[in-house]
């Protein structure tokens, strides 16, 4: 019997799920093996998952990292996700608001595109 086939926003999730866990194998398990990640309009981040993979352990690291999702849209195979992120910067704890445009195909995200917004610091060493 083969598993049903995810659509865009259960793989997004996955993705989501797998990131606030801090489990970077099902995390890369959302990736396709050569897929990219990018600031938005931008510079390249990553290409394929070695490099996801030092990325991604450089933020689990941080023993405040969280994603909150705040807003999603789906159109097709193209997710995107207005997230608020809990860090550990070195002034201490804060968050930072960010836009992920994930690009779906063959139930693995192809392409991430990400924007920063406002950092705001907490007041928490």
């Amino acid at each position: 019997m083969t598993a049903p086939s995810k659509n865009p926003l259960q793989v997004v999730q996955a993705q989501l799920d797998a990131y606030n866990a801090k489990d970077i194998d099902a995390l890369l398990q959302t990736y396709a093996p050569d897929a990219e990640q990018y600031t938005l309009h931008g510079a390249l981040l990553a290409r394929g998952h070695e490099q996801m993979r030092q990325r991604f352990l450089v933020r689990f690291a941080e023993s405040d990292l969280q994603a909150r999702l705040l807003n999603r849209t789906v159109m097709a195979n193209v997710v995107v996700d207005y997230e608020l992120i809990t860090r550990n910067f070195p002034e201490g704890v804060g968050t930072v608001e960010m836009i992920c445009v994930y690009e779906v195909a063959n139930e693995r995200i192809q392409k991430a595109s990400f924007a920063l917004g406002a950092t705001r610091m907490s007041g928490r060493p």
